[in-house]
């Protein structure tokens, strides 16, 4: 088929409107910039407004045993992170910190503080996460003082070029910090609500029983409302058990 081929009226004109075109999408774009620059005050006026709730939240949070334990563990990202050796290790994580940077776009620091414990010396460990002014990204952390015996790293060595396969495994990855996927979960999903994490286990329990309560009616005929009313009493003693265990704590 042979190309149509416009009369030069008809291409001087669409030149002149792809021009146009171009003109209007500078200013736009313009006009996004200076929208971004301003959502970025917007954005470091909060941060600085955030800072006292969010002290006085992990203050009260320190008095829950395990909080960020559990928090972990029922998070589906980074509980596929953790072994059993890092779950011990993280019972002694009393408190977990995010500082954005004084601009924000520069990067960020993730504070682990944990409880003497069998594992490492270190009181406090740190991840840090940087973009310098080209926007090339980069990170670091504390160096882990293991104790005797105690190394989490020797095993995995010779997979380091693999997906992280522990939590420590992370904590001293530094090759792909712009695509640092646990980082941005417990930056923007978990350290602004922990709390949905920490509780999910009696959601997930009273799904659980739906779904048996489900199979039980397939399997055996009964009737909707002696489901519903067996799940509502199963779900009550889960609370009740909870409530147990947390007077026992």
């Amino acid at each position: 088929v042979m190309p149509i081929s416009l009369p030069k009226k008809g291409e001087k004109e669409q030149q002149e409107a792809i021009e146009h075109i171009d003109e209007v999408q500078n200013e736009i774009d313009r006009l996004n910039e200076k929208a971004s620059e301003e959502i970025l005050k917007v954005e470091q006026k909060y941060n600085k407004l955030h800072q006292p709730f969010f002290q006085k939240r992990s203050e009260v949070i320190t008095k829950i045993p395990n909080f960020w334990v559990t928090t972990f563990v029922n998070h589906p990202q980074v509980s596929a992170l953790l072994g059993e050796e890092d779950e011990e290790a993280l019972h002694y994580l009393t408190r977990v910190e995010v500082t954005e940077f004084e601009d924000i776009k520069s990067g960020y620091r993730i504070d682990f503080y944990f409880d003497e414990n069998p594992y490492f010396e270190n009181k406090v460990l740190s991840k840090e996460f940087h973009l310098n002014e080209s926007g090339d990204p980069s990170s670091k952390s504390t160096e882990i003082k293991w104790k005797s015996g105690k190394d989490m790293m020797k095993p995995s060595r010779k997979r380091e070029h693999e997906e992280p396969e522990s939590f420590f495994t992370w904590f001293t990855d530094h090759s792909d910090a712009g695509a640092d996927e646990l980082g941005e979960v417990i930056k923007d999903d978990i350290w602004p609500n922990p709390l949905q994490y920490y509780l999910v286990p009696d959601m997930d329990d009273e799904e659980g029983k739906g779904e048996e309560a489900d199979d039980d009616e397939e399997e055996e005929g009964e009737g909707e409302e002696g489901d519903d009313d067996d799940e509502e009493e199963e779900g009550l003693e889960d609370t009740d058990e909870k409530g147990d265990e947390d007077d026992e704590n």
